[in-house]
């Protein structure tokens, strides 16, 4: 069953319904996180206990016994400036220390509740079409942090931060791939970040469209318990008639975010920097090889 709750933040009223009561608390932070853009990590839930302790990240809302349009305050703050997400992250092993995901991906990848959850991202999440898919081209799917910059360098400026030769790997891409962007934050500094870096607005390629963490889901593995991933799964079912597993490839410096999909995603190295394509050209493999940059 569906759970409407309304949450109040910082003077103003949040409406949630995509929710079901399968879907846990951090399911809802992470709702919330593409609401108001502040990091699930920096939520305070007043309201949600389970048997007088404040309900852990993987309690289900179904277990809560929440009335309909239930009111829950929200304590946290978000990322104040452009600087601070250019700027250098806190450090976080549990982001640094990524795991092999082939020892789970049996027991993830076709999980029922996980495809659930993606068939309800197809159904309500929202994709703001900023270019029309092209008939007969294949989809690249790009992480931005790491991924397209540097976010710990010492430089100062996006363009400083900037992957090198990124605006000719994506012309040469954009030849035979729609380009996605799809970042785990927040649309508002997706958004700052590719004007920061000239790629929204680049006469050379087009972007069709971007996803935010609001498109994620979570899912259970066996030794990591829960975590966010990227379902690539989530553009098929919106775009079927262009996009499929056989020809999408995602790129992201974290392999769990392609948890849903390993064999459509290749990860970037963190600590070097050679161009993206140079990259692609080592580790890519047919039928996704790109044409050389």
């Amino acid at each position: 069953m569906a759970v409407s709750l309304i949450i109040k933040w910082g003077g103003q009223e949040f409406l949630i319904t995509t929710l079901s009561e399968e879907d846990t608390v951090l399911d809802l932070k992470q709702s919330l996180k593409g609401l108001t853009g502040v990091l699930p990590e920096r939520q305070k839930l007043l309201g949600l206990k389970v048997k007088g302790k404040p309900a852990e990240n993987d309690v289900k809302l179904g277990t809560l016994k929440l009335k309909p349009n239930t009111k829950i305050m929200m304590m946290g703050t978000r990322e104040e400036s452009l600087e601070d997400v250019l700027g250098p992250p806190p450090d976080n092993e549990d982001v640094v220390n990524d795991f092999d995901i082939e020892e789970e991906v049996v027991e993830v990848e076709n999980r029922e509740e996980n495809l659930l959850k993606i068939s309800r991202r197809v159904k309500e999440h929202k994709v703001e079409i900023l270019n029309p898919p092209r008939e007969g081209k294949k989809l690249l799917v790009l992480d931005v942090d790491y991924t397209l910059f540097d976010h710990r360098s010492c430089a100062e400026t996006g363009v400083e931060l900037m992957r090198p030769y990124l605006h000719e790997f994506l012309t040469s891409a954009y030849e035979d791939y729609d380009i996605v962007i799809w970042s785990a934050t927040n649309m508002k500094w997706i958004e700052a970040k590719m004007k920061e870096l000239g790629v929204s607005n680049n006469a050379n390629y087009k972007i069709t469209f971007m996803l935010d963490s609001a498109a994620m889901i979570t899912v259970h593995t066996p030794r990591r318990g829960l975590i966010d991933v990227k379902p690539l799964g989530v553009i098929w079912g919106k775009f079927s008639e262009f996009y499929n597993k056989k020809n999408t490839i995602m790129f992201d410096d974290i392999g769990r975010n392609f948890l849903m999909n390993p064999q459509n995603g290749l990860k970037v190295p963190r600590k070097e920097a050679r161009p993206i394509a140079l990259i692609c050209e080592a580790e890519c493999r047919d039928p996704l090889t790109f044409p050389p940059v």
